[in-house]
């Protein structure tokens, strides 16, 4: 690719770097600013490129951002992709992967370095499949077309098996090589479709809608022989599993070899790891299944024997047990004649039973009566009454008798008793009680209390006497 104007700038730049130019002459270049001009002369002349190689080299720093490099045969470059455009990839770039990228020619300055600045990467080749392939299986899986309660089981003895395959390959003759040697009894019909290339997949659609509408067949088969992912596509595209799914005909999917695997093999009722196990596993084997009908008959011939026994067993104990309708009238007559002569004693009995039974309810009715009731409480109330009365007048000779005897009791420490004997209280004019004479002086009015009245006296003379005993002097005095 030419540069415009890169061939006269660097003309010009050569006549300065003769020899016999002077330093005022020369135009003189930092590292930075080499860097910086080569850095614009790349992004203005080349810009963004696309390119396609294998990934290397690959870091991915907390920072978010990639560093690696993109080589060939012959030569690698490094690249970096900022964070804020690789999180918008589809896919998880490898170690490894063939990818193409669409990326700003530039140069890293504070190294000097070439660098591609990536601003879009998608798989190469077959990547570009795969990642179709994950995002058709994530759609289907999120409708719930692989769901495995929706899938529909295989008839035991299928009598018609339909093929979806193309008649030019091999999974055709495998699979009628293989029904013709464990079942032969069972029909083939083909419906023809091309299982590669562009009108694979509509062909595959048409032929698998054909066998639905004409149901003539028990079992569909839908395969293909191995192949690459691009060979085996036809099976992943959409259209071809919904069809399947669509199919009222139990599908057994038959693509590729067993480490083969495509949608139509998660959509059909049963998978099959090739074509030739596809038809073993429609087939129910005739040697086998002969095998199993001859035990089944022998196990049904001696069942019949077994009940032909049991019938004849059966049938001597009822010949044993027939007796001659003229004996059964007989046997019915007496025991009608048994059944009258209990019948007035179980009546009887019913009778005495219901008068029991009305004596007890009549006595039950009794005890509820409310006048019997009135009457026990009226007695009750009479009896406590009479209970009452004789505590009460027992309590009150009680209470009484303890008053009697406190009254005694009083009396015998009252002051008055003590007065009787000829004592008297003498209280000073403020009523205070006298205890002692030489309080008092000649001339003072006092009270003596008697125990018949009051006396009013005048002191004339005061005698002091000594202090003694008061059970002494009180003995002395009497």
């Amino acid at each position: 690719m030419g540069w415009p104007g890169a061939g006269k700038r660097i003309l010009s730049d050569r006549s300065q770097l003769a020899v016999g130019s002077t330093p005022a002459t020369r135009d003189i270049y930092t590292v930075s600013r080499l860097n910086r001009e080569a850095r614009t002369l790349l992004e203005r002349e080349l810009g963004a490129v696309w390119i396609e190689g294998e990934l290397s080299n690959l870091a991915r720093p907390r920072s978010g951002h990639w560093y690696f490099s993109l080589k060939d045969d012959a030569a690698q470059t490094r690249c970096a992709m900022f964070k804020s455009r690789n999180k918008l990839l589809e896919f998880e770039p490898r170690e490894g992967s063939h990818v193409i990228a669409r990326a700003r020619v530039g140069l890293y300055e504070p190294r000097g370095e070439f660098q591609l600045i990536v601003e879009h990467m998608e798989p190469a080749g077959e990547g570009v499949l795969r990642i179709k392939f994950e995002q058709l299986k994530r759609k289907l899986s999120a409708e719930g077309l692989f769901a495995i309660d929706i899938k529909q089981e295989l008839p035991a003895w299928p009598n018609r098996i339909g093929i979806v395959t193309s008649p030019s390959g091999a999974a055709i003759r495998d699979i009628v090589t293989v029904l013709g040697r464990r079942n032969p009894a069972i029909e083939v019909v083909l419906y023809p479709a091309s299982v590669q290339g562009g009108n694979a997949a509509p062909e595959l659609v048409r032929a698998i809608k054909l066998a639905n509408k004409r149901t003539e067949c028990d079992i569909l088969i839908v395969g293909r022989g191995g192949g690459s992912l691009e060979d085996l596509w036809a099976f992943n595209e959409e259209p071809v599993a919904r069809a399947i799914f669509a199919s009222e005909i139990p599908v057994v999917s038959a693509v590729g070899h067993e480490i083969d695997f495509t949608i139509a093999d998660l959509v059909a009722d049963v998978r099959a790891p090739t074509p030739s196990a596809s038809a073993e596993i429609c087939s129910p084997d005739r040697d086998e299944a002969l095998r199993v009908l001859a035990t089944v008959e022998h196990r049904i011939h001696q069942a019949m024997i077994r009940k032909n026994a049991a019938l004849a067993n059966q049938l001597r104990h009822l010949r044993a047990r027939l007796q001659h309708p003229g004996r059964q009238l007989e046997q019915y007559h007496q025991r009608i004649d048994e059944l009258m002569q209990r019948l007035p004693a179980a009546l009887l009995t019913g009778i005495q039973l219901q008068h029991r039974s009305l004596a007890t309810l009549r006595a039950r009715i009794a005890a509820c009566d409310p006048k019997s009731r009135i009457t026990h409480y009226t007695d009750r109330v009479a009896d406590n009454r009479r209970r009452l009365v004789a505590a009460m007048r027992t309590s009150a000779t009680a209470r009484q008798a303890t008053l009697d005897e406190c009254v005694r009791a009083l009396r015998a420490i009252s002051p008055l008793a003590t007065l009787q004997r000829g004592y008297a209280i003498v209280t000073s004019a403020d009523g205070t009680i006298a205890r002692d004479a030489n309080k008092f002086q000649p001339g003072d009015r006092v009270s003596a209390r008697l125990a018949k009245g009051r006396l009013g006296l005048n002191v004339e003379e005061i005698e002091n006497e000594p202090v003694t005993d008061v059970t002494t002097a009180h003995d002395s005095k009497l």
